[in-house]
Order: structure tokens, then C-alpha cells, then sequence
């Protein structure tokens, strides 16, 4: 094909993209394609190149965006067609519609389109990619052909390899999820065409007929997704007729506009086959729209994928095994929701839904809030409860008509869903959250016989976070934040009010000093702390649902596209080590928060409280350590071992443990920086991320050695026990009624001590 394979440059997003400046090759490698999954949702970036090659590993290319363009004469009813260009790399020399290319990342206007675009066929991203091209390609002016002109009708997903131009085994194809746009001029004369003599050959107006003449005529080549769409929906068929049939109605009403279906078609037969064999695979049928898989609370709902361990490797790490075994048979945490105070002051119907419920939503918040003490349980189980109501509400993309009407549902929802024992709304979220809101007076039932002071705490929290979220419904966060600054402010409006909320009830409870609730600063910080982790650890989740939040002033410093996406799924090594770097940036601005999460810690006195406050932050530094520099960020969801939690949870039970699991998290942070670096990888943000360890090493030492030394003694006469007790259980079975459990704990008993033994001897060896 004579490819330049010259590395490209960069694609600078503050600069106007000019195709006349450009080659076919400079297409291929510069411009950047929205990479989608089956249900069109943007999941990544790729070049031109990349997501056209037909190989044995990618049979079918890469699933992108791109659209076709119909235009028409409104006065003849004829449509304007062109002959792509004898340079072109994929499918030259065929006859197609009048335009169809792909809307592309870091556009100086924007051609990413999301959900809520979709949902009201508005779509102005590939409008403007559609007004882009056929300036480029036709010599159109944009000024001659107006977003608003362009009719979006319904989308199709196909592939075809380019068999026909470079043979059966052709390296080159076309994967696509294509929309289809109409658009009508008053007459031929009423635009500008100056075709780009290295995109077009040809160009010529058809009617219906002539056009089914050049159909029949087997010397003329037409492009296969051209075929299709006017063979399936344009002329004749159905009970409606074709869209060229009636071009008024098709323009001026929605008859013939279907914004939820993807349609699905393979390639005629001559059009399989390509650089990876690929043969029949979508079977020619319309799927409706899908969200994912609902009952998985991570991953975008099932769209992508979250990153596991297999369990051989888990179970080799048998100090969490054992903690799994403590907590769950043998000391696990107590719930105080059967309490006689509890139901003697709640319907026990209603009280049984919202711990069901939050169990549902929620699994690793329902332990703690379970064991915190009566007076103090169903306050803080409510207040959840409600803030992941508006947090649903806030997370719809698709169920609102605007987002007008959105915000005035935020906005109303303390006098609303917190007054209104009736108040209930349907349709909205995903699965359990769904629910939730439909079932949501039974949280009103439990919510109103709390005790006053609880209640305007949870409504005060409620509106001011709502009147948070409303200031960012208006808000582009396709592609993050804007900066830094308004990272913390959303960051304060979902979680840092939720740390104030929190505080004022233990304080209210009479569990922790009156005080507390005047602490706004740290129990801000202790709310960003776990936010911007869970950002961190959702890039793709949130960019794949069109609402992100790493900010803009970070990751732009890394992108080459200007797109957050650049980082999804990188195949290159300069993606890899840009997306590292930002996330490294990002990891580093969270572990600066620490050491006022661990300030906020030592001032509580109740220790059920303390639990509740520290398991979630001492998750959050362990998942913190499974995210620096781990590049699975980039392609799921990265989670750390329930092993582990079990292990968190047990060993969270002071401050001692506190400062010792901190400073194992930041050891471990600060030696993989180290290592990188060692590896030659330029990490920016290095100096910083050495700083935030060491002061978190600093404010952790002297308790994290005492923790040490217990732990020493503790687990040697663990592991001594339990082999005993094993082996003891091996040698008289009849003894016990549980000997498959006992054998299982002697086996890790043993193994244990075995382990512990030998990495002893091996680190000697090391060290002479």
C-alpha cells in the first residue's frame, strides 16, 4: 500500500483539524477514531490504521464510530453520490453515498457523543464530523450546510474486509457502528461542490431509477454499507415505504427516526474472508439497545470487564484466607439491628426492606453500618440509604427528558422523597438502585420515626448535595473535569458533605464529643480521600458512561489525542505510558490527603464508630496501592482481593492498626515507584509521590512498629496452633465434628509456618 510508517505527530486538540494539509497515510496514522463496544459506547481510542487492519488477531478490525451522509436535491428528489478516489486505502474506486467517514477524539468542536445525544437524536458530534468531511472531501463551505439541517435516523453495526480492491486476503476492512444522516438542499445550484481530487473521483446526481440501473451494471463497484442501507431502508419496504420514498415525511416528521435499535448485518459473501478469515458472525438482525448486565454493581453495569485473581493464586495468600475463615465462622462483625431499642422503634417490615436493600447496593458498607450501636445504626443506615437514592437520580444519563427536569428533581427531593411518605419514582437507575427508588417509602416509613436532630442533619446533607450534583448535570464531563479545583468541588458536593453529615450524627448520638461536629475541614478531606479513589479506580467505567472525572489540567499533559479515551485499552507503548503517568499523577494527589484522614481518625472515641470511619479508608489506601502504576486501570475494573477486605477488616480495629496498615500500603506505593524508575520509566510526578509516602511513613512509624511486633507473636502462635489443633484433628477424626474445617486449618497452619520459615531463610541468603 506504500504506508508512511513514520511515527505520527501529535494530534495538538487546540489546533483545527485540516484535511488539505493531509495525506491519505498522514488519515491512517494521525486521526483518531472512537473506539466502541457492541452496545455503542465509547470505550477507547485508535488510530485510523489500527482499527481497519484485518489480521489473525483482529479478524474484523476494531469496532468505531461513523456515519453516512445522504444528501438530496428536495426539488428533483435526486440524491448526490461520489466515487471514492483511486488513492484511497480502504475501498477505492467504489461508488457510495454522498459522504461517510468517522467522527473523531480531540476535534476543536466536539464529535463525541454520549448517551443523552443518542437519546434525543440530537447527535451534534457526528453532525459535526458530517459538516467537517463534506467540506473536506466535497468543498462544501460549512456555512452552507447548518447542524441543524442534518436528519439522524437510526444506526447499523457491520463489518466487510476490503476483498473486493485487495483480495481475499485482504489486510484492510471497515467495522463500524454507522449513523445515518439525511440532509435536503433546495436545489443542486444552492451548494458548492469542489471535490478533493486525492477523496473523490467522481460525482454525479441519481434518481431511485438511475440508481437501480448502476446497481445492475456488474462494472460498477459499490461500497457494501451504501448496498445495504438503501436496499434495506431507503427505497420500497415495510408498511411505511422507503425514507426516499417520501423525503418531506422523512425530513419533517420522526416515522421513519429509531434512536434505540442497532441494527446488525454481516457482509454480502464476497465481502468476507480479509487478514483474519473472518466469516458469518451478526447474522443479519436488529438488537435492541442494552445497558449491560444489572446485577453487577462494578464495570459500567457488565459493559467492561473487572479484573480478577484466579483463586489458586488468592488461596496463596493464606494470612487472608484465615482472616476470610475468622470473619466469617469464626469472629465476625456483630450486628446491632436486633436490638430492643431498634424494634421497638421502627416497623420491622420496613426497617427488614432498607437492610435488604442496602445489602443489595451496598455490600461492604452494610457490615460496618451494621455494627455500630443502636443508637446510632438506623441513622446512619437511612442517611446512606437516601444519598444513594439522589446518587442514582444524579447517575441516569438516559431517563430524564432534560436535564432541566433532572435538576428539578434534585433540587425538590429533600421536600419531596423526605416529606412525602407517598413519594416514589419508577424507571430510574439500574437494578437494586431501581428499586430502591421504587420501594423508597419504606425508607420514608424508617426516616420519619427518626429522631429530629438525625433527620435535619439527613435533609441538610441531602440539599446541599443536591444543589452540588445540579451544578454538574449542566456540565460536559465526556471528558473529566476542568481542572483540579473543580475535581475538589464535586469531589466536596458527593463525598466530602457526606464526612460532615456523618460527623454531626456521632455527635448527635452522644457516641462521640460535640466537637466532632464542628471538624468540617477533616471530615471533607476524609470524604475526598475515599472519592478520589474510587475515581481513580473508575476511569473506564465512567468514560465509557459519557460522565468522568479525572480532570482535564491532569490527563491533558499526557494525551496525544486531547481525549481522555487515549487511555483505554492502549496497544501502543507511548498509550501505556502516558495513561501510567496520569494515573500516577492522580494516585499521588489522592495519598496527599492521608494525613489528615489519619488527624479526623485519632479524634474519635467509640470504637464501633472508629470502625466505621477507618475500614473505608484503610480500602481505600489498599486500592490506592492496586492502582499506582497498574495499567489493568485501563481496561476494567480493577479490585483489590476480598481476601484482602477480610484481612482490612480484622486488623481494623485501632489506631495501632490503623497506622500499620497505612504504612504497609505506603511502603508498598513508594517500592514500586522506586522499582519503576530503577526500569528507566520518567514518572513526573515521582519527587511528589516519594514525598506523600514519606510523610505518611513519618506520621505511622512509631505505631506500625508496635503493630509489628504483635502481629510477630500472634501469627507464630497462630500457625503453631492450628497445626497442632490440625494434626491433632487428622490423627483422632472421631473426635470432632468438623474435620474437613479443621483439616483445612491445620493444612494452613502448616503451609504457613513452612512459608514463613523459608522466605526467612531466603531473605538471609539474600542479605549474605
Amino acid at each position: 500500500m506504500g504506508n508512511d510508517q513514520s511515527s505520527p505527530k501529535k494530534n495538538n486538540p487546540t489546533t483545527k483539524w485540516d484535511g488539505a494539509a493531509m495525506t491519505q497515510n498522514d488519515f491512517m496514522e494521525r486521526d483518531t477514531v472512537l473506539v466502541l463496544n457492541n452496545d455503542d459506547i465509547v470505550i477507547g481510542s485508535e488510530s485510523k490504521k489500527a482499527s481497519h487492519v484485518f489480521s489473525p488477531d483482529t479478524p474484523r478490525g476494531v469496532l468505531h464510530r461513523a456515519f453516512s451522509v445522504f444528501l438530496f436535491d428536495s426539488s428533483t428528489g435526486e440524491l448526490l453520490l461520489q466515487k471514492r478516489a483511486s488513492t484511497k486505502i480502504t475501498f477505492p474506486n467504489v461508488w457510495t453515498n454522498t459522504c461517510c467517514s468517522h467522527p473523531l477524539h480531540g476535534m476543536e468542536v466536539n464529535e463525541v457523543d454520549g448517551p443523552d445525544d443518542l437519546k434525543d437524536g440530537s447527535v451534534n458530534g457526528v453532525k459535526a464530523a458530517a459538516v467537517r468531511k463534506l467540506e473536506h472531501e466535497l468543498g462544501i463551505p460549512v456555512g452552507e450546510l447548518p447542524i441543524d439541517n442534518f436528519k439522524f435516523l437510526t444506526r447499523l453495526h457491520y463489518w466487510a474486509a476490503d476483498t473486493v480492491t485487495h483480495g481475499q486476503k485482504s489486510p484492510w476492512g471497515e467495522h463500524e457502528i454507522d449513523y445515518v444522516l439525511f440532509v435536503t438542499v433546495p436545489s443542486k445550484d444552492s451548494i458548492t461542490l469542489k471535490p478533493h481530487p486525492d477523496e473523490v473521483d467522481d460525482v454525479c446526481w441519481v434518481s431511485q431509477s438511475k440508481l437501480l440501473e448502476m446497481f445492475a451494471d456488474k462494472d460498477l463497484l459499490f461500497s457494501p454499507w451504501f448496498r445495504l442501507i438503501t436496499n434495506r431502508w431507503m427505497i420500497g419496504g415495510g408498511d411505511k415505504g422507503g425514507w426516499w420514498d417520501d423525503l418531506e415525511r422523512t425530513m419533517k416528521t420522526d416515522d421513519f427516526c429509531d434512536y434505540e435499535s442497532i441494527h446488525r448485518f454481516d457482509p454480502p459473501s464476497e465481502h468476507m474472508g480479509g487478514g483474519g478469515d473472518a466469516g458469518p458472525w451478526l447474522e443479519s438482525k436488529t438488537v435492541e439497545k442494552t445497558v449491560g448486565d444489572t446485577s453487577k454493581k462494578q464495570g459500567a453495569y457488565g459493559k467492561i470487564k473487572t479484573h480478577k485473581e484466579s483463586k489458586l493464586k488468592q488461596l496463596m495468600h493464606l494470612d487472608e484466607v484465615w482472616s476470610a475463615i475468622s470473619l466469617l465462622y469464626i469472629n465476625p462483625l456483630e450486628s446491632n439491628l436486633e436490638s430492643d431499642n431498634i424494634k421497638k422503634s421502627f416497623d420491622p417490615d420496613d426497617l427488614a426492606f432498607c437492610d435488604e436493600i442496602l445489602c443489595k447496593v451496598s455490600r461492604s458498607f452494610a457490615a460496618v453500618i451494621r455494627q455500630l450501636p443502636s443508637q446510632l445504626l438506623v441513622d446512619v443506615l437511612i442517611f446512606y440509604l437516601v444519598l444513594r437514592a439522589l446518587d442514582t437520580i444524579e447517575d441516569d444519563m438516559t431517563f430524564f427528558a432534560s436535564n432541566d427536569e433532572k435538576v428539578k428533581i434534585l433540587l425538590s427531593f429533600h421536600k419531596t422523597a423526605l416529606v412525602d411518605p407517598k413519594w416514589t419514582m419508577t424507571g430510574c437507575g439500574e437494578g437494586d438502585e431501581r428499586r430502591l427508588l421504587e420501594e423508597f417509602p419504606k425508607c420514608h416509613s424508617v426516616f420519619a420515626a427518626l429522631r429530629e436532630e438525625s433527620r435535619r442533619v439527613i435533609s441538610d446533607i441531602t440539599l446541599r448535595m443536591a444543589t452540588g450534583m445540579a451544578e454538574f448535570v449542566d456540565k460536559d464531563l465526556g471528558q473529566g473535569t476542568v481542572d483540579v479545583k473543580q475535581y475538589n468541588r464535586y469531589c466536596h458536593f458527593v463525598a466530602g458533605l457526606v464526612g460532615e453529615g456523618l460527623s454531626r450524627l456521632f455527635s448527635a448520638s452522644g457516641l462521640e464529643k460535640p466537637s466532632l461536629a464542628t471538624e468540617l475541614y477533616l471530615s471533607d478531606q476524609m470524604g475526598l480521600f475515599l472519592q478520589k479513589t474510587n475515581i481513580i479506580r473508575d476511569y473506564l467505567e465512567d468514560y465509557v458512561d459519557g460522565r468522568a472525572f479525572w480532570p482535564q489540567s491532569v490527563w491533558k499533559k499526557y494525551s496525544e489525542s486531547g481525549d481522555l479515551g487515549y487511555f483505554a485499552n492502549p496497544t501502543t507503548v507511548e498509550r501505556e505510558v502516558a495513561g501510567l503517568n496520569c494515573l500516577d499523577e492522580l494516585v499521588t494527589d489522592a495519598l496527599e490527603l492521608a494525613p489528615d484522614c489519619l488527624s479526623y481518625l485519632s479524634k474519635l472515641r467509640c470504637a464501633e464508630v472508629f470502625r466505621f470511619c477507618a475500614i473505608p479508608q484503610v480500602m481505600a489506601i489498599a486500592t490506592l496501592d492496586k492502582c499506582y502504576h497498574n495499567k489493568d486501570v485501563f481496561s476494567g475494573v480493577v479490585k483489590i482481593r476480598k481476601g484482602t477486605s477480610c484481612l482490612l477488616i480484622n486488623n481494623t480495629n485501632d489506631i495501632i492498626g490503623v497506622h500499620s496498615i497505612f504504612h504497609q500500603f505506603a511502603t508498598s506505593i513508594l517500592r514500586k515507584a522506586e522499582l519503576a524508575r530503577k526500569k528507566g520509566f520518567e514518572d513526573p510526578s515521582y519527587e511528589r509521590t516519594v514525598k506523600a509516602c514519606n510523610t505518611i511513613l513519618e506520621l505511622t512509624e512509631s505505631e506500625a512498629k508496635k503493630s509489628a511486633s504483635h502481629k510477630s507473636i500472634v501469627n507464630s502462635t497462630l500457625m503453631l496452633s492450628t497445626a497442632a489443633v490440625g494434626c491433632l484433628t487428622y490423627k483422632y477424626p472421631n473426635g470432632s465434628n468438623n474435620t474437613a474445617l479443621t483439616t483445612a486449618i491445620a493444612s494452613i497452619g502448616m503451609f504457613s509456618l513452612f512459608k514463613t520459615t523459608f522466605m526467612k531463610y531466603v531473605g538471609k541468603r539474600n542479605v549474605s
